[in-house]
């Protein structure tokens, strides 16, 4: 009997399927390696949908825009998870509008500065102060050139460094140039903690990123696998400034309003589907 048990145990594993290794996105915070300690990639599965929408080739800048903030907003809040608060006293209003209960409170113990990479990291910043009102916004213009080097065009970072945390904001990493270059400046100017949310990122940028700033803080939404030759993630967004303000090639849909049942396209599908 004990013989025949372990030819069926053998038999059960051998017939379980190959478990596939998860990709980045659906793994946990305490996944660490290759990237080291300091990444967190967003599991959740409402920004999993989210994501997708927001990568779509239908989706249009209107609904790029609003869809960026929302998954903005949930990878803030997690990447914000790190701070520390301190006591402050608060009152409390009475059931009876009178009184008022003394009572203790926690604030944010660090000062905040944002720092949006422009164009496209200026999308993420309603988000993040909607939960960081009193952050400051520092904002810095980077752009790629011919040969993928970072040049910077803009700078409005005041010569007095009074900031504790700063959270720069760029949709998307691709070789990492730019959030290098901006992550050497912040730091130069005397920034101690800095924290970079961006929604998605190549294995190939992050892992540049993080050897060359192993001391910064990374939350991500996806980690895409590819970069091509011309420097662009793939799958990725596309060019996230220009579907976030419109000023690519725009998909003109004269029966955005029309029910899909009466769309002149819907309806000519349909009765070529009913000949064949």
């Amino acid at each position: 009997m004990e013989e025949k048990k372990a030819d069926e145990d053998t038999t059960m594993e051998t017939s379980k399927p190959k478990t596939l290794r998860p990709s980045p996105s659906k793994v946990y915070s305490s996944f660490i390696a290759p990237y080291g300690p300091n990444l967190h990639v967003s599991n959740h599965p409402v920004l999993a949908h989210k994501l997708s929408i927001l990568r779509s080739s239908s989706t249009s800048p209107a609904s790029f825009r609003s869809t960026l903030r929302e998954i903005t907003f949930h990878l803030g809040y997690e990447a914000t998870a790190t701070l520390s608060t301190r006591d402050i006293p608060i009152t409390v209003p009475g059931t009876n509008h009178t009184d008022h209960i003394e009572a203790t409170g926690q604030k944010i113990a660090q000062k905040i500065a944002l720092i949006p990479i422009l164009r496209s990291g200026l999308g993420m910043v309603d988000s993040m102060l909607e939960l960081v009102g009193d952050a400051r916004v520092h904002h810095i213009g980077m752009y790629r050139s011919k040969s993928l080097m970072p040049v910077q065009y803009y700078n409005r970072l005041p010569k007095k460094c009074e900031v504790d945390v700063a959270y720069v904001l760029d949709p998307l990493i691709a070789t990492s140039a730019t959030v290098i270059s901006v992550a050497g400046i912040l730091k130069k100017w005397g920034v101690s903690r800095i924290h970079v949310i961006s929604v998605i990122a190549s294995e190939k940028g992050l892992s540049e990123l993080l050897k060359s700033h192993p001391d910064i803080h990374v939350t991500l939404g996806h980690i895409d696998d590819e970069l091509n030759a011309d420097g662009d993630v793939m799958p990725g967004l596309g060019d996230s400034g220009d579907r976030l303000f419109g000023t690519g090639p725009l998909l003109e849909d004269e029966e955005e309003l029309v029910h899909p049942s009466k769309r002149k396209r819907t309806g000519s599908l349909a009765s070529e589907a009913s000949v064949s």
